[in-house]
């Protein structure tokens, strides 16, 4: 039996990393393969998840690891210990393929982690779910308009940002830290997976750009993202009667456009309703009357069927990815209005939805209305077909499958 192990800070299936790591994982076993799942103890607690579980740190090795990243800069230099103690894990477990998503997240040291994996001869695809791998610092840019990550970085604009330093700059030094440890491996051992164009795009500017890209797109669930019946979910909400703009997203921000929806409600027509989920509580308090704030949920048919609910989802983010809300809402019949954000766009057609200028949230409302004038139906059933088509879990994580077959018939055994 083949072994996969996949790393992630997180496995709550309300991220959609930890999602899209435990579906990977279910098919994978269905496969044949033996699925192990390494998450960080310190930040995730574990709710279910059918793969094989490996704690990696504690909560005080998490917060000492949040320490040196808000007084030194260094995030992903820290849980030494931690890294080690997994490390010695993943010796015994002999895995196949090792397949990461993200390591930034208090939990990992990526030098002990990279210099351990150069050695074993191990495949390692790595899923670009953001930039952080190959910047010296943040996390994304394309807010800040800075491209410093093609040149080396240094005097961070965004050193304050998501992962926070109080005080010292090291963005020059991360970026040479990252780029020796990332680096390390051969190139035929390590398989840069991009989620969108754009990211494989962006990459190929970076210390990345020589090594092998193969774009997979995420998948979701077409069978929980549906279309369904809206009447009981407005009658649930107090909605009936209303046009409804939905607006999903973990964690709101400036950056997703939380701003941008606070405007666009001052642009309402009496019988439009702007609705928000992952609003936290101190948000609540800036929603105008005319939105409503939903708070972050695990509930993946309460989700479902709020897209299907809605006459048109809206997501301003001003730096994004390949965002899976775009995917659900087009699946559960509903089109989507976004700005031109790097892959935000990938999922946008004539049939599902429009694509408006950064910052336009005029162009955005009218964009919505013009749908809301054509009627859901007219929607409805091509954003479904091409939902079907383009967006089914099985056929995107099947393509994962593939590669590690591939991988595996290349590599068949490793210096672990």
């Amino acid at each position: 039996m083949k072994t996969l192990l996949q790393i992630n800070p997180v496995l709550r299936v309300n991220t959609s990393t930890g999602r899209i790591m435990q579906e990977i994982g279910e098919l994978a076993m269905q496969y044949g393969w033996r699925s192990c799942i390494a998450y960080s103890k310190g930040r995730d607690g574990i709710k279910s998840c059918q793969s094989e579980v490996i704690p990696v740190g504690n909560k005080w090795s998490t917060i000492w690891h949040g320490l040196e990243t808000r007084l030194f800069d260094r995030h992903g230099l820290a849980s030494n210990e931690a890294t080690r103690l997994f490390v010695k894990q993943i010796q015994e477990l002999k895995p196949d393929v090792i397949h990461i998503h993200n390591i930034h997240g208090y939990f990992l040291n990526y030098q002990i982690l990279f210099d351990f994996l150069a050695k074993s001869n191990i495949p390692v695809i790595w899923t670009v779910h953001d930039c952080w791998l190959y910047t010296g610092h943040c996390y994304y840019y394309s807010y800040a308009g800075c491209n410093k990550w093609q040149t080396g970085c240094g005097h961070c604009p965004q050193k304050k940002e998501f992962p926070a330093s109080w005080l010292i700059d090291r963005s020059h030094q991360n970026y040479e830290d990252k780029k020796q440890a990332f680096t390390s491996l051969p190139l035929d051992q390590l398989t840069i997976v991009p989620v969108s164009e754009w990211i494989r795009e962006e990459m190929q500017h970076s210390f990345f750009r020589n090594n092998q890209f193969h774009v997979i797109h995420n998948g979701i669930n077409t069978n929980i993202f549906n279309i369904y019946n809206p009447e009981q979910v407005k009658q649930k909400y107090g909605l009936n009667g209303k046009h409804i703009l939905l607006g999903v997203a973990s964690i709101w921000s400036r950056e997703k456009g939380f701003d941008d929806c606070i405007q666009m409600a001052d642009l309402l027509h009496p019988d439009e309703m702007l609705v928000l989920v992952g609003v936290r509580p101190e948000q609540q308090k800036k929603l105008k009357k005319n939105m409503l704030g939903i708070p972050r949920t695990e509930n993946i048919h309460q989700l479902a069927e709020l897209y299907a609910a809605a006459d048109a989802f809206i997501n301003p983010t001003w730096q994004d990815n390949y965002p899976t809300v775009n995917l659900e809402a087009i699946a559960c019949g509903t089109p989507v209005v976004t700005y031109r954000t790097g892959g935000s766009i990938e999922a946008i057609t004539d049939q599902t939805g429009f694509i408006v200028p950064q910052g336009n949230v005029k162009e955005m409302l009218e964009a919505a209305r013009l749908i809301s004038q054509r009627g859901k139906a007219y929607y409805q059933q091509p954003c479904r077909t091409y939902a079907l088509e383009n967006f089914r879990k099985e056929d995107r994580y099947q393509d994962y499958l593939d590669l590690y077959d591939k991988l595996t018939e290349r590599n068949p055994s490793a210096n672990i």
